[in-house]
């Protein structure tokens, strides 16, 4: 297999960013982590890359995977920033205290400025390996911009509750309940699932989703502006 001839998928750092809020930790908390986050993604481009050492702990496992990568040469990387983790039903069904967290979309203000943070200095990031890598292709996609657009105009798509759950429990504002959700025998889906954006308070619908997909294969929220099935051929 011509590993130089993949293109590397890398969506990561919505749980890295968000889940600590569960643990109460403060918004100066969670972004001062940013960059040990960011490193990580670096490492694994850059072991890609070829480079002889990687001065960054990894499992056995990810250093296998690494190993392969950077034996076989990776040069077409589609890099996915993190999306709006603020406006998931479970976040503001489990985290939100009052109103004063929320912003004007009725999101969690901290989640969304720390989601906001990871991505300027991930865009950062790949403009550096850019210039570092010059015979690499490295696509960064802002799916924060299409997951909020979705919100913030959710009746011009055709949504209903735009931070609500479809399966859930406790119905509005949210429909999410911790250890009630989706699956559960007594948990049950609304009447039209494509209404809503969000599935299952974490998920999104298929709804939601396709309209999500056929934006980000437009290449219009990709920097540089190259479609994903042109770097498949490419």
């Amino acid at each position: 297999m011509e590993f130089h001839d993949a293109v590397y998928s890398i969506d990561i750092g919505q749980n890295d960013v968000s889940t600590p809020f569960s643990a109460n930790l403060s918004y100066a908390e969670v972004v001062v982590e940013i960059p040990s986050i960011l490193s990580r993604i670096r490492a694994a481009i850059e072991a890609s890359q070829s480079l002889a050492h990687t001065h960054v702990e990894l499992s056995v496992h990810h250093f296998a995977s690494l190993q392969l990568l950077h034996e076989n040469g990776g040069r077409k990387f589609w890099i996915y920033n993190t999306g709006p983790s603020g406006c998931l039903p479970q976040k503001l069904a489990l985290l939100k205290k009052d109103d004063s967290e929320l912003d004007s979309l009725g999101c969690l203000a901290d989640l969304n400025y720390a989601a906001k943070a990871f991505n300027a200095g991930l865009s950062e990031l790949c403009d550096l390996l850019r210039s570092e890598f010059k015979n690499a292709t490295i696509v960064y996609t802002d799916v924060y911009a299409i997951k909020h657009d979705l919100i913030a105009n959710h009746t011009k798509y055709g949504f209903e509750n735009p931070l609500m759950a479809c399966c859930g429990y406790g119905g509005p504002p949210y429909n999410y309940k911790f250890r009630m959700t989706c699956g559960e025998p007594t948990v049950t889906a609304c009447a039209d699932g494509s209404r809503y954006i969000s599935w299952d308070g974490v998920h999104n619908t298929e709804a939601a989703n396709s309209i999500i997909a056929s934006k980000i294969l437009s290449a219009k929220y990709s920097r540089p502006q190259i479609k994903l099935k042109d770097l498949c051929k490419g």
